[in-house]
């Protein structure tokens, strides 16, 4: 029998949501510090907090995520490159293109939901 959580779905599509967000950060962050730098204001930082916010959010998720899938027999994959790509944008924005990656690749993995038991089933 296929298990499906629809956390996990909700986990995909946030995910696709931080790629978004990731892919942009770096433009978003670049133009609010030529702002600052023309206007005199501080910006940058609030914008770069807020890329932070969504990164441990996403980084929450995926870890409640990953104890719900590991409860029901589901593949863990995608919340464990979910975990790696988000700390990694967690830790620094220069790491924004290999979390962009893992992030891409944790949303395509956490959305197929393949059950623990179904490689050994077909194999009999």
């Amino acid at each position: 029998m296929k298990r499906k959580l629809k956390f996990n779905v909700f986990t995909g599509i946030a995910d696709i949501v931080m790629a978004f967000l990731i892919m942009i950060s770096w433009l978003v962050v670049i133009f609010a510090a030529f702002g600052d730098a023309a206007s005199d204001t501080h910006a940058s930082g609030g914008i770069g907090t807020f890329f932070y916010i969504c990164a441990g959010v996403m980084l929450i998720i995926h870890i409640i995520a990953f104890v719900k899938s590991r409860k029901a027999g589901i593949s863990i994959v995608g919340h464990v490159l979910g975990i790696i790509g988000t700390a990694c944008f967690f830790i620094s924005m220069v790491l924004a293109f290999p979390a962009f990656v893992l992030v891409v690749l944790a949303a395509i993995f956490t959305l197929i939901q393949k059950n623990k038991g179904d490689s050994a089933k077909t194999n009999r």
